[in-house]
């Protein structure tokens, strides 16, 4: 990789490099055709069979990017998935398990109005009442609490909608936390139901979808994010769509049984999985 970035200085600034060695004209010329030709062994060697490792944006014909998923130690991952320092923490209590959560700073409004309803117990005995294995899994409906067998819930909410805060900060990788909404049609605002949020599962995430996601909505990715996304997996599918405003940064595993309990034809598990309460925590 240092070979290939001399180079490509090298090329890209020559008469800064001629001019400081003051070489004659045919010692210069036989410097820019013997850097050329290195640079085309470079380009040569990153088409080759071990590109991933010269190239940390270029993934294999699988989707893979080995670069990415080496790129950090064990201690350097531990930190990233540490919660950030201006985050609000909640601690989630299941039937299944505890999960804890961080509320992003810079979703203020979804942020202040989750606690809000915390502090009122509004979570206390709420089911998660739509789970997709590889994808999410839904709560928030208050008419979830002791419903009855069978029936059809995710109509239930506050009663009001919060204003839209998606923005190229958040996404939808394994463990967000996320508001649930109407459809574009009814909804193009993209307004967020007042109270049902969804932690996402998610699958394998692809360099491929993530750049078929950049070229649709015209914005890019950090290193930071395709790492994360690489690592961990999610829904890209769903980013720019609905407004991610937390994750769950401790209990990851948790979402796994949470989402692969067997489930009837709406997608509501066939035995509850409820929130039992949810407590703010910082």
């Amino acid at each position: 990789m240092t070979r290939c970035i001399s180079c490509i200085v090298f090329i890209f600034r020559p008469n800064y490099v001629l001019y400081t060695v003051k070489i004659p004209a045919i010692q210069a010329l036989v410097a820019l055709l013997l850097c050329s030709c290195l640079a085309v062994g470079c380009k040569n060697g990153l088409r080759g069979r071990n590109n991933n490792t010269n190239n940390p944006n270029k993934a294999d014909s699988s989707g893979n990017n080995p670069y990415l998923l080496t790129s950090l130690d064990t201690a350097q991952w531990a930190k990233l998935l540490q919660p950030d320092a201006f985050s609000q923490l909640v601690e989630i209590e299941t039937s299944v398990g505890v999960l804890r959560a961080e509320l992003f700073f810079h979703t203020p409004v979804h942020r202040e109005n989750f606690l809000k309803l915390v502090s009122e117990n509004f979570y206390s005995g709420i089911l998660f009442h739509r789970v997709i294995k590889g994808f999410m899994a839904q709560t928030g409906d208050p008419t979830s609490k002791n419903a009855r067998k069978g029936a059809v819930l995710g109509m239930g909410g506050t009663g009001y909608e919060l204003e839209a805060e998606i923005n190229t900060q958040y996404f939808h990788v394994r463990g967000a936390i996320a508001a649930a909404r109407t459809s574009d049609e009814a909804n193009p605002e993209k307004k967020s139901s007042g109270s049902q949020f969804y932690i996402v599962d998610g699958r394998r995430v692809t360099n491929a979808q993530l750049e078929q996601i950049e070229r649709k909505y015209n914005f890019s990715y950090t290193p930071q994010q395709r790492l994360l996304y690489q690592q961990l997996g999610g829904a890209p599918q769903l980013d720019m769509e609905y407004t991610v405003f937390g994750r769950v940064y401790e209990g990851l595993e948790l979402i796994d049984s949470i989402t692969q309990a067997p489930a009837d034809k709406y997608d509501r598990p066939t035995k509850d999985i409820k929130i039992l309460r949810v407590k703010q925590i910082k």
